[in-house]
């Protein structure tokens, strides 16, 4: 909780340079949606999948959260009135899950723990939320930044209260390990600032559903970041596991490719 809170609170101010003008004509509708953003996509959903963790394996949780795209997409048919999924999508979907099952799963035994899996699977379906919400922010026509920057502050008002619930303190001394500093810079500025706003942006351009379905390209880039970063060797199942999750990618958006073909 120590970790989330820091690295958003850095993510905040990498934001406000870079766009400090302020925000303005924000109705209570508004606002009210920006609240439900911070507290899913900032608080709930980290604090789901971190709690999770200490209560089950990380490839359980790697695999539940992989079901984020089928939330999304049926969310948004729900509350956006976007047209349905087609066969594809969903084909695509147990194809990838299968992939992602023997990439998580590759070299260790499948152990379930109800209480971190059920964890891990509200986690997914608060992410699907925050995509949603996200989608009818874009539609105002604020910058990206601006946005992100304002459902942060909105997701650290909701993590204050945990602070206080898991007896957290601020240990500045902490900051003098330049390993420990390094690491929670990378996750202010990278993982968590750039990678909201181009998340944002992309569900702006793209549309809910199509950005969720490139959340299976997550564990396929682990692995090759692990073979040319780490010199991790690669298993044969692993390899499948790859093989499938971008074939799950590509059926779940054959529709659209072909659409671009066509257009061609």
């Amino acid at each position: 909780v120590e970790i989330l809170f820091i690295r958003f609170l850095l993510g905040l101010a990498a934001l406000c340079l870079a766009c400090p003008r302020r925000m303005k004509g924000v109705t209570r509708r508004q606002e009210l949606i920006f609240a439900g953003a911070g507290l899913c996509g900032v608080c709930l959903y980290y604090l789901l999948e971190n709690i999770a963790l200490t209560y089950t394996l990380a490839s359980n949780v790697g695999v539940i959260l992989s079901v984020i795209p089928f939330f999304t997409a049926v969310l948004s048919h729900l509350f956006l009135k976007e047209e349905r999924p087609g066969g594809g999508f969903y084909l695509g979907f147990v194809v990838a899950m299968a992939g992602i099952s023997l990439i998580s799963f590759s070299g260790s035994r499948l152990e379930l723990n109800p209480v971190g899996d059920l964890l891990s699977l509200l986690a997914a379906m608060v992410w699907a939320c925050y995509v949603i919400l996200t989608r009818k922010i874009s539609a105002w026509g604020w910058n990206t930044i601006l946005t992100t920057r304002r459902t942060f502050c909105w997701g650290i008002l909701w993590m204050v209260p945990a602070l206080f619930f898991f007896d957290c303190r601020l240990g500045l001394e902490r900051f003098a390990n330049p390993v420990y500093l390094g690491n929670l810079l990378f996750l202010g500025f990278g993982a968590s600032a750039l990678c909201f706003v181009t998340w944002n942006l992309a569900v702006k351009l793209l549309g809910p559903v199509k950005t969720s379905v490139y959340t299976y390209l997550a564990p396929v880039i682990t692995i090759a970041a692990s073979v040319l970063i780490l010199h991790e060797p690669i298993t044969p199942l692993a390899a499948l596991g790859a093989a499938l999750t971008l074939a799950g990618l590509l059926l779940s958006q054959g529709k659209d490719l072909l659409k671009k073909e066509r257009a061609k």
